[in-house]
């Protein structure tokens, strides 16, 4: 069916933020309960996606699945999907593949939940230069780390990025490993693979530990002038 779908992937272990709240002494917590904006970070994320051009929002939960719901909960969207693994402890791979398996649209914008501070114009431009590209069943568009364009190495590389379903369905199929190394698969088959220019550096900071939300939060602050 045409259109984009957006998975959200909110599986993880959440192993380094729990170690890190535990060595400080604070509450053990999800680091996606953590907040922006007053917001916990999985529903910023997902709000921001929400006003891109996507038709459906698929958040594929894992790990600790019963601390996220109640905020989940929270978002009023009847676009808003959330599935669970059939078993937890599985790889990103597999959790990606899960999402677009219950996905209804031909091109997917893949997100992660500890990436809040991705921009919804860079989503949206992710979305874009996939459909408008030349090949767009054979194209990955991708958050570039420095070089923008068609490139010749995915080195580096890894969430957010959009491309048709039928690549992630054939390259994530029984795969149980991190996103990189796929990627790296699909670009030495032809994939054509397309770097897009972030917004801002904090659109390439992942919030796995709490030193990286502190970062997050301060820039965010200062950007917002508050």
């Amino acid at each position: 069916m045409k259109g984009v779908s957006c998975i959200i992937t909110a599986a993880g272990k959440n192993r380094r933020m729990r170690e890190d709240l535990k060595s400080k002494g604070m509450e053990i917590k999800h680091k996606l309960l953590l907040e922006i904006n007053e917001d916990p970070l999985i529903n910023f994320t997902i709000k921001n996606a929400l006003q891109t051009d996507v038709k459906e929002c698929i958040v594929v939960l894992g790990h600790f699945m019963d601390e996220l719901y109640p905020a989940l909960n929270d978002v009023n969207d009847n676009r808003l999907h959330i599935i669970e693994n059939p078993d937890v402890d599985v790889e990103l791979s597999q959790t990606l593949l899960n999402g677009v398996a219950n996905s209804k649209y031909d091109y997917c914008l893949c997100l992660a939940g500890d990436q809040p501070t991705i921009t919804i114009k860079t989503m949206q431009n992710l979305i874009d230069q996939l459909i408008n590209s030349p090949h767009p069943e054979n194209t990955v568009t991708i958050l570039s780390r420095g070089k923008t364009g068609y490139l010749d190495s995915a080195l580096g590389l890894g969430m957010p990025f959009a491309c048709h379903s039928s690549l992630l369905k054939r390259y994530l199929h029984g795969e149980e490993d991190n996103l990189n190394p796929i990627l790296r698969r699909m670009v030495s088959d032809g994939v054509e693979l397309y770097g897009v220019s972030g917004q801002n550096e904090l659109e390439l900071i992942n919030i796995n530990r709490y030193k990286d939300y502190l970062k997050v939060l301060k820039m965010w602050e200062k950007k917002n002038g508050q």
